[in-house]
């Protein structure tokens, strides 16, 4: 790990002594999510309510940039010049991502399938669809126990997938059904979900530290 990566981690802690106690564990997710884009696989997200909100904050921290420039480069910037005076103005305005999926939108097909299925599945649909070995799937629950996201996990771990979470109050059923999770020290939702900014914060600060 870079020496400014691990700054990163260092200041969270600073800034929110509250979560002392959750460093190792921050850094254990950390890890699994730069391995799972190191290798060009993808991350998913799902939660409800807001966390569902928070999947869809930490996808758009990931997609473009979050505190530092990452222009397009390379023989992709070549690439697109190729194209014309549209690739021109493209290898201006885009900016290097990582591969991150909120599983909390697509409302063409959550509301189509909780139609004809019943909506605990929703997630874990999708999980089946796309989630392929190497890839993660990040869950945000304040309680530990939210249904929908251990289906999701379910699907996860049969597709040799890695699963971390965020969570609340004792960790709950996904606390043990994650291959590594941070249960911050909190138990009412709106406290828990305080928490979760600056740890997903620190993990996406961390992230774009480590690839540009």
């Amino acid at each position: 790990m870079k020496m400014t990566t691990q700054q990163i981690l260092t200041e969270t802690m600073e800034r929110h002594p509250a979560l002392v106690g959750c460093k190792e564990d921050i850094l254990a997710v950390y890890e699994t999510l730069r391995a799972c884009f190191a290798e060009g696989h993808r991350l998913y997200l799902c939660g409800n309510g807001g966390s569902a909100a928070d999947c869809e904050h930490i996808a758009g921290e990931l997609l473009k940039s979050f505190k530092k420039c990452r222009p397009i480069q390379g023989e992709y910037a070549e690439a697109l010049k190729m194209q014309g005076e549209r690739g021109q103005v493209l290898v201006e305005q885009l900016e290097r991502g990582l591969p991150a999926v909120s599983l909390c939108g697509h409302i063409a097909f959550s509301t189509a399938f909780q139609n004809d299925r019943d909506p605990m599945f929703v997630f874990a649909q999708q999980v089946n669809a796309w989630g392929e070995e190497g890839d993660v799937l990040l869950t945000l629950s304040t309680s530990g126990n939210s249904k929908n996201c251990l289906y999701a996990t379910t699907v996860a771990k049969a597709k040799k997938m890695k699963v971390t979470a965020l969570l609340g109050g004792t960790g709950g059923l996904l606390k043990e059904a994650a291959d590594c999770s941070v249960v911050v020290p909190e138990k009412e939702t709106f406290k828990v979900q305080e928490l979760h900014l600056p740890v997903y914060h620190c993990l996406c600060a961390m992230l774009e530290e480590e690839f540009f």
